[in-house]
Protein backbone atom coordinates (compact mmCIF):
# COMPACT_ATOMS: atom_id res chain seq x y z
CA UNK A 1 0.00 0.00 0.00
CA UNK A 2 1.35 3.37 -1.00
CA UNK A 3 1.51 6.05 1.68
CA UNK A 4 0.85 9.64 0.78
CA UNK A 5 3.83 11.68 2.02
CA UNK A 6 1.47 14.52 2.85
CA UNK A 7 -0.72 12.28 5.12
CA UNK A 8 0.88 13.48 8.43
CA UNK A 9 0.32 17.06 7.33
CA UNK A 10 -3.34 16.41 6.49
CA UNK A 11 -3.90 14.63 9.81
CA UNK A 12 -2.27 17.33 11.93
CA UNK A 13 -4.12 20.05 10.00
CA UNK A 14 -7.44 18.24 10.53
CA UNK A 15 -6.77 17.94 14.25
CA UNK A 16 -5.91 21.62 14.48
CA UNK A 17 -9.05 22.57 12.57
CA UNK A 18 -11.16 20.35 14.84
CA UNK A 19 -9.61 21.92 17.90
CA UNK A 20 -10.11 25.40 16.50
CA UNK A 21 -13.75 24.65 15.69
CA UNK A 22 -14.52 23.71 19.30
CA UNK A 23 -15.09 26.80 21.38
CA UNK A 24 -13.94 27.02 24.99
CA UNK A 25 -17.57 27.09 26.10
CA UNK A 26 -18.58 24.02 24.05
CA UNK A 27 -19.01 21.31 26.66
CA UNK A 28 -21.07 18.70 24.79
CA UNK A 29 -18.26 16.13 24.64
CA UNK A 30 -17.51 16.67 28.33
CA UNK A 31 -21.19 16.32 29.17
CA UNK A 32 -21.35 13.06 27.24
CA UNK A 33 -18.42 11.71 29.24
CA UNK A 34 -20.01 12.82 32.52
CA UNK A 35 -23.32 11.27 31.51
CA UNK A 36 -21.72 7.93 30.62
CA UNK A 37 -19.71 7.82 33.83
CA UNK A 38 -22.68 8.63 36.09
CA UNK A 39 -25.13 6.27 34.37
CA UNK A 40 -22.60 3.44 34.52
CA UNK A 41 -21.02 3.97 37.95
CA UNK A 42 -23.18 6.22 40.15
CA UNK A 43 -23.28 5.26 43.81
CA UNK A 44 -25.53 8.07 45.10
CA UNK A 45 -28.63 5.93 45.61
CA UNK A 46 -26.70 3.03 47.11
CA UNK A 47 -24.67 5.10 49.57
CA UNK A 48 -27.77 6.99 50.71
CA UNK A 49 -29.55 3.69 51.28
CA UNK A 50 -26.58 2.40 53.28
CA UNK A 51 -26.31 5.56 55.40
CA UNK A 52 -30.02 5.74 56.21
CA UNK A 53 -30.09 2.09 57.22
CA UNK A 54 -26.85 2.00 59.24
CA UNK A 55 -26.77 5.53 60.70
CA UNK A 56 -30.39 6.68 60.71
CA UNK A 57 -31.04 10.37 61.30
CA UNK A 58 -28.16 12.86 61.14
CA UNK A 59 -29.04 15.38 63.85
CA UNK A 60 -26.26 17.90 64.46
CA UNK A 61 -24.53 17.31 67.79
CA UNK A 62 -25.83 13.77 68.17
CA UNK A 63 -23.88 10.51 67.99
CA UNK A 64 -25.62 9.86 64.68
CA UNK A 65 -24.52 13.26 63.39
CA UNK A 66 -20.88 12.44 64.16
CA UNK A 67 -21.25 9.06 62.43
CA UNK A 68 -22.62 10.79 59.32
CA UNK A 69 -19.67 13.21 59.29
CA UNK A 70 -17.22 10.29 59.48
CA UNK A 71 -19.13 8.30 56.85
CA UNK A 72 -18.94 11.20 54.37
CA UNK A 73 -15.29 11.94 55.15
CA UNK A 74 -14.30 8.31 54.56
CA UNK A 75 -16.41 8.02 51.41
CA UNK A 76 -14.74 11.06 49.85
CA UNK A 77 -11.34 9.63 50.82
CA UNK A 78 -12.31 6.40 49.08
CA UNK A 79 -13.22 8.42 45.98
CA UNK A 80 -9.67 9.79 45.83
CA UNK A 81 -9.85 13.08 47.76
CA UNK A 82 -6.78 12.58 49.90
CA UNK A 83 -6.97 16.15 51.22
CA UNK A 84 -10.61 15.95 52.35
CA UNK A 85 -10.90 17.76 55.66
CA UNK A 86 -13.14 18.30 58.63
CA UNK A 87 -13.97 21.90 59.49
CA UNK A 88 -15.01 21.83 63.16
CA UNK A 89 -17.18 24.45 64.80
CA UNK A 90 -18.96 24.74 68.11
CA UNK A 91 -22.72 24.72 68.07
CA UNK A 92 -25.53 24.93 70.59
CA UNK A 93 -27.16 21.58 69.94
CA UNK A 94 -30.86 21.19 70.68
CA UNK A 95 -32.46 17.78 71.21
CA UNK A 96 -36.07 16.95 72.00
CA UNK A 97 -37.10 15.00 75.07
CA UNK A 98 -40.79 15.11 76.02
CA UNK A 99 -43.75 17.29 75.09
CA UNK A 100 -47.50 17.17 75.61
CA UNK A 101 -50.36 19.38 74.45
CA UNK A 102 -53.73 19.33 76.18
CA UNK A 103 -56.77 21.37 75.21
CA UNK A 104 -59.28 22.14 77.96
CA UNK A 105 -62.24 24.48 78.44
CA UNK A 106 -61.42 27.14 81.05
CA UNK A 107 -62.05 25.98 84.62
CA UNK A 108 -62.80 22.42 83.49
CA UNK A 109 -61.13 19.05 83.89
CA UNK A 110 -62.26 17.81 80.49
CA UNK A 111 -58.77 17.48 78.97
CA UNK A 112 -58.27 16.54 75.32
CA UNK A 113 -54.76 15.32 74.50
CA UNK A 114 -53.48 16.30 71.05
CA UNK A 115 -50.53 14.61 69.24
CA UNK A 116 -47.68 17.13 69.06
CA UNK A 117 -43.96 17.58 68.42
CA UNK A 118 -41.72 20.32 69.77
CA UNK A 119 -40.07 22.76 67.38
CA UNK A 120 -36.33 23.07 67.81
CA UNK A 121 -34.81 25.68 70.10
CA UNK A 122 -37.87 25.72 72.29
CA UNK A 123 -36.97 26.22 75.97
CA UNK A 124 -35.27 23.45 77.90
CA UNK A 125 -38.18 23.45 80.37
CA UNK A 126 -41.60 25.03 79.96
CA UNK A 127 -45.16 24.65 81.18
CA UNK A 128 -47.64 27.14 79.79
CA UNK A 129 -51.38 27.30 80.42
CA UNK A 130 -53.30 29.96 78.56
CA UNK A 131 -56.20 30.82 76.27
CA UNK A 132 -55.84 30.15 72.55
CA UNK A 133 -56.02 32.93 69.98
CA UNK A 134 -56.26 32.08 66.29
CA UNK A 135 -53.75 34.19 64.31
CA UNK A 136 -54.53 32.57 60.95
CA UNK A 137 -51.50 32.49 58.68
CA UNK A 138 -49.26 34.13 61.25
CA UNK A 139 -48.05 36.95 58.99
CA UNK A 140 -47.23 40.45 60.19
CA UNK A 141 -50.69 41.73 59.27
CA UNK A 142 -52.33 38.80 61.08
CA UNK A 143 -50.50 39.59 64.30
CA UNK A 144 -51.27 43.29 63.86
CA UNK A 145 -54.98 42.45 63.62
CA UNK A 146 -54.93 40.83 67.09
CA UNK A 147 -52.23 42.95 68.75
CA UNK A 148 -54.63 44.19 71.44
CA UNK A 149 -55.73 40.66 72.35
CA UNK A 150 -52.72 38.37 71.97
CA UNK A 151 -50.55 39.35 74.92
CA UNK A 152 -50.40 36.53 77.45
CA UNK A 153 -52.17 34.09 75.13
CA UNK A 154 -51.13 31.10 73.01
CA UNK A 155 -50.97 31.81 69.28
CA UNK A 156 -52.41 29.27 66.84
CA UNK A 157 -50.94 29.78 63.35
CA UNK A 158 -50.70 27.94 60.05
CA UNK A 159 -47.31 26.74 58.80
CA UNK A 160 -48.39 27.50 55.25
CA UNK A 161 -50.90 29.94 53.81
CA UNK A 162 -54.62 29.25 53.60
CA UNK A 163 -56.73 31.46 51.33
CA UNK A 164 -53.75 33.70 50.49
CA UNK A 165 -54.23 37.08 48.87
CA UNK A 166 -52.78 37.51 45.36
CA UNK A 167 -49.00 37.82 45.61
CA UNK A 168 -48.98 37.17 49.36
CA UNK A 169 -45.71 35.70 50.61
CA UNK A 170 -45.39 33.21 53.43
CA UNK A 171 -42.97 33.46 56.35
CA UNK A 172 -40.76 30.75 57.79
CA UNK A 173 -41.96 29.08 61.00
CA UNK A 174 -39.09 30.76 62.88
CA UNK A 175 -40.19 34.18 61.65
CA UNK A 176 -43.78 33.53 62.73
CA UNK A 177 -42.43 32.51 66.14
CA UNK A 178 -40.37 35.70 66.32
CA UNK A 179 -43.55 37.70 65.64
CA UNK A 180 -45.43 35.74 68.33
CA UNK A 181 -42.71 36.67 70.82
CA UNK A 182 -42.72 40.30 69.67
CA UNK A 183 -46.49 40.60 70.16
CA UNK A 184 -46.41 39.04 73.64
CA UNK A 185 -47.70 35.48 73.08
CA UNK A 186 -46.70 32.97 75.74
CA UNK A 187 -46.44 30.04 73.28
CA UNK A 188 -47.08 29.21 69.63
CA UNK A 189 -48.89 26.22 68.16
CA UNK A 190 -48.16 25.78 64.45
CA UNK A 191 -50.57 23.82 62.26
CA UNK A 192 -49.19 21.63 59.49
CA UNK A 193 -50.92 21.89 56.09
CA UNK A 194 -50.21 18.32 54.95
CA UNK A 195 -53.06 15.80 55.39
CA UNK A 196 -52.92 12.35 57.04
CA UNK A 197 -51.83 13.45 60.54
CA UNK A 198 -48.25 14.36 59.60
CA UNK A 199 -46.30 16.15 62.33
CA UNK A 200 -43.56 18.51 61.18
CA UNK A 201 -40.51 19.60 63.12
CA UNK A 202 -37.85 22.23 62.39
CA UNK A 203 -36.33 25.19 64.11
CA UNK A 204 -38.49 27.93 65.61
CA UNK A 205 -35.46 30.18 66.16
CA UNK A 206 -34.30 32.78 63.66
CA UNK A 207 -30.79 32.78 65.13
CA UNK A 208 -30.16 29.20 66.23
CA UNK A 209 -30.31 30.24 69.90
CA UNK A 210 -32.96 29.11 72.37
CA UNK A 211 -36.22 31.03 72.15
CA UNK A 212 -38.18 32.35 75.12
CA UNK A 213 -41.51 30.59 74.51
CA UNK A 214 -42.45 26.97 73.72
CA UNK A 215 -43.18 26.28 70.05
CA UNK A 216 -44.91 23.12 68.84
CA UNK A 217 -46.47 21.62 65.74
CA UNK A 218 -49.74 19.75 65.34
CA UNK A 219 -51.28 18.04 62.34
CA UNK A 220 -53.68 19.61 59.87
CA UNK A 221 -56.49 17.46 61.28
CA UNK A 222 -55.75 18.49 64.89
CA UNK A 223 -55.69 22.13 63.86
CA UNK A 224 -59.10 21.82 62.25
CA UNK A 225 -60.45 20.18 65.41
CA UNK A 226 -59.09 22.89 67.71
CA UNK A 227 -60.48 25.62 65.48
CA UNK A 228 -63.91 23.98 65.57
CA UNK A 229 -63.69 23.84 69.37
CA UNK A 230 -62.66 27.50 69.58
CA UNK A 231 -65.84 28.49 67.69
CA UNK A 232 -67.93 26.78 70.37
CA UNK A 233 -65.80 27.72 73.38
CA UNK A 234 -64.08 31.09 73.00
CA UNK A 235 -62.36 30.56 76.36
CA UNK A 236 -60.58 27.40 75.27
CA UNK A 237 -57.18 26.89 76.93
CA UNK A 238 -54.06 24.99 75.90
CA UNK A 239 -51.54 23.46 78.27
CA UNK A 240 -48.08 22.87 76.80
CA UNK A 241 -45.61 20.92 78.92
CA UNK A 242 -42.16 20.24 77.53
CA UNK A 243 -38.63 19.27 78.40
CA UNK A 244 -35.71 19.50 75.95
CA UNK A 245 -31.92 19.27 76.01
CA UNK A 246 -29.52 21.99 74.91
CA UNK A 247 -25.75 21.92 75.20
CA UNK A 248 -22.60 23.00 73.41
CA UNK A 249 -21.15 20.36 71.11
CA UNK A 250 -18.61 20.14 68.33
CA UNK A 251 -19.90 19.63 64.80
CA UNK A 252 -17.90 19.29 61.60
CA UNK A 253 -18.43 20.42 58.03
CA UNK A 254 -16.80 18.06 55.54
CA UNK A 255 -14.93 19.65 52.61
CA UNK A 256 -13.27 17.98 49.62
CA UNK A 257 -11.41 20.18 47.15
CA UNK A 258 -10.80 19.47 43.47
CA UNK A 259 -7.88 21.72 42.62
CA UNK A 260 -8.33 23.74 39.47
CA UNK A 261 -6.01 25.73 37.26
CA UNK A 262 -6.70 28.84 39.35
CA UNK A 263 -7.55 29.68 42.94
CA UNK A 264 -10.93 31.04 41.88
CA UNK A 265 -13.55 28.77 43.42
CA UNK A 266 -16.96 27.30 42.79
CA UNK A 267 -18.62 26.10 45.98
CA UNK A 268 -21.12 23.28 45.58
CA UNK A 269 -22.69 22.56 48.94
CA UNK A 270 -25.63 21.03 50.73
CA UNK A 271 -26.45 20.10 54.28
CA UNK A 272 -25.61 16.66 55.59
CA UNK A 273 -27.56 17.03 58.83
CA UNK A 274 -31.21 16.11 59.22
CA UNK A 275 -33.94 16.20 61.81
CA UNK A 276 -34.40 13.27 64.14
CA UNK A 277 -37.99 12.13 63.52
CA UNK A 278 -36.88 9.97 60.57
CA UNK A 279 -33.72 9.37 58.50
CA UNK A 280 -33.65 12.58 56.44
CA UNK A 281 -33.53 10.60 53.19
CA UNK A 282 -34.97 13.43 51.10
CA UNK A 283 -33.97 16.37 53.34
CA UNK A 284 -31.17 16.44 52.67
CA UNK A 285 -29.87 13.01 51.81
CA UNK A 286 -30.83 13.78 48.22
CA UNK A 287 -28.62 16.86 48.04
CA UNK A 288 -25.64 15.76 50.13
CA UNK A 289 -25.27 12.30 48.61
CA UNK A 290 -25.67 13.78 45.12
CA UNK A 291 -22.75 16.08 45.89
CA UNK A 292 -20.56 13.18 46.97
CA UNK A 293 -21.38 11.25 43.81
CA UNK A 294 -20.56 14.23 41.59
CA UNK A 295 -17.23 14.48 43.43
CA UNK A 296 -16.69 10.76 42.72
CA UNK A 297 -17.48 11.17 39.01
CA UNK A 298 -15.19 14.18 38.56
CA UNK A 299 -12.34 12.29 40.21
CA UNK A 300 -13.00 9.18 38.13
CA UNK A 301 -12.89 11.28 34.95
CA UNK A 302 -9.67 12.99 36.11
CA UNK A 303 -11.27 16.39 35.52
CA UNK A 304 -8.95 19.38 35.99
CA UNK A 305 -11.29 22.40 36.00
CA UNK A 306 -10.33 25.99 35.31
CA UNK A 307 -11.69 26.98 38.72
CA UNK A 308 -11.14 25.06 41.93
CA UNK A 309 -14.25 23.27 43.19
CA UNK A 310 -15.03 22.97 46.90
CA UNK A 311 -17.49 20.15 47.59
CA UNK A 312 -18.97 21.09 50.98
CA UNK A 313 -21.24 19.10 53.27
CA UNK A 314 -22.64 21.45 55.90
CA UNK A 315 -23.77 20.45 59.36
CA UNK A 316 -26.21 22.52 61.42
CA UNK A 317 -28.34 23.81 58.54
CA UNK A 318 -31.52 22.66 60.21
CA UNK A 319 -30.58 24.47 63.41
CA UNK A 320 -29.94 27.85 61.80
CA UNK A 321 -27.53 27.56 58.81
CA UNK A 322 -24.76 27.13 61.38
CA UNK A 323 -22.33 25.20 59.20
CA UNK A 324 -22.62 27.42 56.14
CA UNK A 325 -22.29 30.55 58.25
CA UNK A 326 -19.08 29.09 59.64
CA UNK A 327 -17.74 28.27 56.16
CA UNK A 328 -18.30 31.86 55.03
CA UNK A 329 -16.53 33.16 58.15
CA UNK A 330 -13.57 30.89 57.39
CA UNK A 331 -13.39 32.12 53.78
CA UNK A 332 -13.40 35.71 55.08
CA UNK A 333 -10.77 34.89 57.70
CA UNK A 334 -8.53 33.33 55.05
CA UNK A 335 -9.19 36.28 52.71
CA UNK A 336 -10.62 33.86 50.16
CA UNK A 337 -14.23 35.05 49.92
CA UNK A 338 -13.52 37.20 46.86
CA UNK A 339 -12.22 34.05 45.19
CA UNK A 340 -15.64 32.39 45.49
CA UNK A 341 -17.22 33.07 42.11
CA UNK A 342 -20.41 31.05 42.57
CA UNK A 343 -22.22 29.00 45.19
CA UNK A 344 -24.48 26.20 43.99
CA UNK A 345 -26.76 24.91 46.73
CA UNK A 346 -28.23 21.41 46.69
CA UNK A 347 -31.15 21.11 49.10
CA UNK A 348 -33.51 18.20 48.33
CA UNK A 349 -32.08 18.17 44.80
CA UNK A 350 -33.80 15.46 42.76
CA UNK A 351 -34.80 14.75 39.15
CA UNK A 352 -33.15 17.97 37.94
CA UNK A 353 -34.70 19.64 34.90
CA UNK A 354 -33.15 23.14 34.88
CA UNK A 355 -31.56 25.82 37.04
CA UNK A 356 -32.68 28.52 39.44
CA UNK A 357 -30.40 31.55 39.37
CA UNK A 358 -31.41 33.04 42.72
CA UNK A 359 -32.43 36.43 41.42
CA UNK A 360 -29.22 36.98 39.44
CA UNK A 361 -30.89 37.47 36.07
CA UNK A 362 -27.55 38.01 34.34
CA UNK A 363 -26.98 34.23 34.68
CA UNK A 364 -30.11 33.30 32.70
CA UNK A 365 -28.49 33.40 29.20
CA UNK A 366 -25.50 31.45 30.53
CA UNK A 367 -27.58 28.58 31.91
CA UNK A 368 -29.91 28.62 28.91
CA UNK A 369 -26.90 28.11 26.64
CA UNK A 370 -25.50 25.37 28.90
CA UNK A 371 -28.90 23.71 29.00
CA UNK A 372 -29.07 23.61 25.20
CA UNK A 373 -25.80 21.67 25.24
CA UNK A 374 -27.18 19.30 27.89
CA UNK A 375 -30.19 18.68 25.64
CA UNK A 376 -27.80 17.41 22.94
CA UNK A 377 -26.79 14.69 25.41
CA UNK A 378 -30.30 14.03 26.73
CA UNK A 379 -33.27 15.56 24.97
CA UNK A 380 -35.41 14.98 28.06
CA UNK A 381 -33.69 17.83 29.91
CA UNK A 382 -36.32 20.59 30.04
CA UNK A 383 -33.79 23.46 30.32
CA UNK A 384 -36.12 25.55 32.47
CA UNK A 385 -34.35 28.54 34.01
CA UNK A 386 -36.03 30.57 36.76
CA UNK A 387 -34.94 33.55 38.81
CA UNK A 388 -36.07 34.18 42.35
CA UNK A 389 -34.03 34.67 45.51
CA UNK A 390 -35.11 32.99 48.72
CA UNK A 391 -33.83 32.31 52.22
CA UNK A 392 -33.48 29.53 54.80
CA UNK A 393 -30.94 27.27 53.14
CA UNK A 394 -27.14 27.20 52.95
CA UNK A 395 -26.86 29.65 50.06
CA UNK A 396 -28.10 32.45 52.35
CA UNK A 397 -24.79 33.31 54.12
CA UNK A 398 -23.08 33.48 50.71
CA UNK A 399 -25.87 35.54 49.13
CA UNK A 400 -25.84 38.22 51.83
CA UNK A 401 -22.11 38.62 51.18
CA UNK A 402 -22.85 39.39 47.54
CA UNK A 403 -21.79 36.00 46.12
CA UNK A 404 -23.89 34.81 43.14
CA UNK A 405 -25.90 31.74 44.19
CA UNK A 406 -28.21 29.30 42.50
CA UNK A 407 -29.73 25.85 42.77
CA UNK A 408 -30.65 23.12 40.29
CA UNK A 409 -34.38 23.04 39.62
CA UNK A 410 -35.79 19.82 41.07
CA UNK A 411 -38.99 17.78 40.71
CA UNK A 412 -40.53 15.81 43.58
CA UNK A 413 -43.41 13.50 44.20
CA UNK A 414 -45.84 15.40 46.49
CA UNK A 415 -45.23 12.74 49.14
CA UNK A 416 -41.64 13.95 49.46
CA UNK A 417 -42.64 17.51 50.31
CA UNK A 418 -45.32 16.19 52.63
CA UNK A 419 -42.73 14.22 54.58
CA UNK A 420 -39.87 16.69 54.82
CA UNK A 421 -38.96 17.28 58.51
CA UNK A 422 -41.48 14.57 59.39
CA UNK A 423 -41.46 10.98 60.60
CA UNK A 424 -42.13 9.70 57.07
CA UNK A 425 -38.92 11.10 55.49
CA UNK A 426 -37.47 7.65 54.85
CA UNK A 427 -35.53 5.96 52.08
CA UNK A 428 -38.59 4.37 50.46
CA UNK A 429 -39.47 7.85 49.14
CA UNK A 430 -36.33 7.92 46.98
CA UNK A 431 -36.37 6.75 43.35
CA UNK A 432 -33.05 5.72 41.84
CA UNK A 433 -33.69 7.05 38.33
CA UNK A 434 -34.74 10.45 39.68
CA UNK A 435 -31.69 10.67 41.93
CA UNK A 436 -29.53 9.69 38.96
CA UNK A 437 -31.00 12.59 36.98
CA UNK A 438 -30.06 14.86 39.86
CA UNK A 439 -26.45 13.66 39.77
CA UNK A 440 -25.80 13.73 36.03
CA UNK A 441 -27.53 17.00 35.17
CA UNK A 442 -26.17 18.84 38.22
CA UNK A 443 -22.68 17.54 37.38
CA UNK A 444 -22.97 19.07 33.91
CA UNK A 445 -24.18 22.41 35.29
CA UNK A 446 -21.31 22.41 37.79
CA UNK A 447 -18.76 21.52 35.11
CA UNK A 448 -19.91 24.52 33.06
CA UNK A 449 -19.59 26.86 36.07
CA UNK A 450 -16.10 25.59 36.79
CA UNK A 451 -14.86 25.78 33.19
CA UNK A 452 -16.55 28.73 31.49
CA UNK A 453 -14.23 31.49 30.34
CA UNK A 454 -16.31 34.07 32.19
CA UNK A 455 -19.29 33.98 34.53
CA UNK A 456 -21.75 36.83 33.91
CA UNK A 457 -22.63 37.34 37.60
CA UNK A 458 -19.99 38.95 39.80
CA UNK A 459 -19.69 39.44 43.54
CA UNK A 460 -21.67 42.53 44.52
CA UNK A 461 -20.55 45.31 46.82
CA UNK A 462 -22.28 45.71 50.18
CA UNK A 463 -24.50 48.49 48.81
CA UNK A 464 -25.38 46.49 45.69
CA UNK A 465 -26.21 43.48 47.85
CA UNK A 466 -28.48 45.58 50.06
CA UNK A 467 -30.35 46.92 47.03
CA UNK A 468 -30.58 43.43 45.52
CA UNK A 469 -32.12 41.97 48.69
CA UNK A 470 -34.63 44.82 48.90
CA UNK A 471 -35.57 44.33 45.23
CA UNK A 472 -36.06 40.61 45.90
CA UNK A 473 -38.46 41.41 48.75
CA UNK A 474 -36.25 39.84 51.44
CA UNK A 475 -35.57 42.81 53.73
CA UNK A 476 -38.46 42.21 56.14
CA UNK A 477 -37.62 38.52 56.54
CA UNK A 478 -33.95 39.29 57.10
CA UNK A 479 -34.80 41.91 59.72
CA UNK A 480 -37.08 39.45 61.55
CA UNK A 481 -34.31 36.86 61.28
CA UNK A 482 -31.71 39.32 62.61
CA UNK A 483 -29.65 38.87 59.46
CA UNK A 484 -30.06 42.40 58.05
CA UNK A 485 -26.82 44.34 58.47
CA UNK A 486 -27.61 47.61 56.72
CA UNK A 487 -29.76 49.39 59.31
CA UNK A 488 -33.43 50.25 58.96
Amino acid sequence: MKTNPLFPFFVSTAVLLLMASRRDDDFVEDFQEINTEVVKNSRAYETLREATSTIGHRLTGSTNGAKAEAYSFNLLKKYGYLDVKYQPFEVEAWMRDTVTLEIVPNKSDNFRSVPVVALAHSPVQARVNGPIIDVGNGLQEDFEAVKDKIKGKIALVNIGLTNPKPGQKNLHRSEKTALAIKYGATAIITVNQIPNNVLLTGTASVTGALISIPAVNISKESGEEIRSWVKVDTDLHAIIDMHNISRKVKARNVIATLKGKSDDRIVVGGHLDSWDLATGASDNGLGSFTIMDIARAFKALKIKPKRTIDFVLFMGEEQGLLGSRHVVKEYIKAKQLDRVKYMMNLDMTNNVYGMGVGGRDEMIPFFKAVGEQIKKVDGGFANAVSSRAGLHSDHQPFMIEGIPTGAPAARHDPKVFGCYHADCDRFDLIKRDEMLNGVRFTAMLLFALANADELPAKKMSSEQTRDFLIAQGLKTELIIGKDWKWGE
